[in-house]
């Protein structure tokens, strides 16, 4: 059994910052890629950003600059340092890491943290 649980997600106003993370537990051989999602009401859920094992990272044009996604690979844990919030940042966060187990390669989903920006 995996488990990614997420953590750090508030309230926090416009112009301020939350760091969330992500830790991922279980029976892991190794873990590829990881990454951040989020979900704002009534829209879909979107790529925010990415990093490799080795730390090759990408994010969606929106938060270039105010976003930074970084790992600790010892901890199995990924981080992502949010600054700069706006308002259209508010969502639900959720990690995804792709995880080798005895059974292969899979994707794993946490189940969220909510982040919510006040203008």
């Amino acid at each position: 059994q995996v488990q990614l649980v997420e953590s750090g997600g508030g309230l926090v106003q416009a112009g301020g910052s939350l760091r969330l993370s992500c830790a991922a537990s279980g029976s892991i051989f190794s873990i590829k890629a990881m990454g951040w999602y989020r979900q704002a009401p009534g829209k879909q859920r979107e790529l925010v950003a990415t990093i490799t094992s080795g730390g090759s990272t990408n994010y969606v044009d929106s938060v270039k600059g105010r976003f930074t996604i970084s790992r600790d690979n010892a901890k199995n844990t990924v981080y992502l340092q949010m600054n700069s919030l706006k308002p259209e940042d508010t969502a639900v966060y959720y990690c995804k890491a792709d995880i080798r187990t005895g059974l292969g390669v899979m994707d794993y989903w946490g189940k969220g943290t909510l982040v919510t920006v006040s203008s």
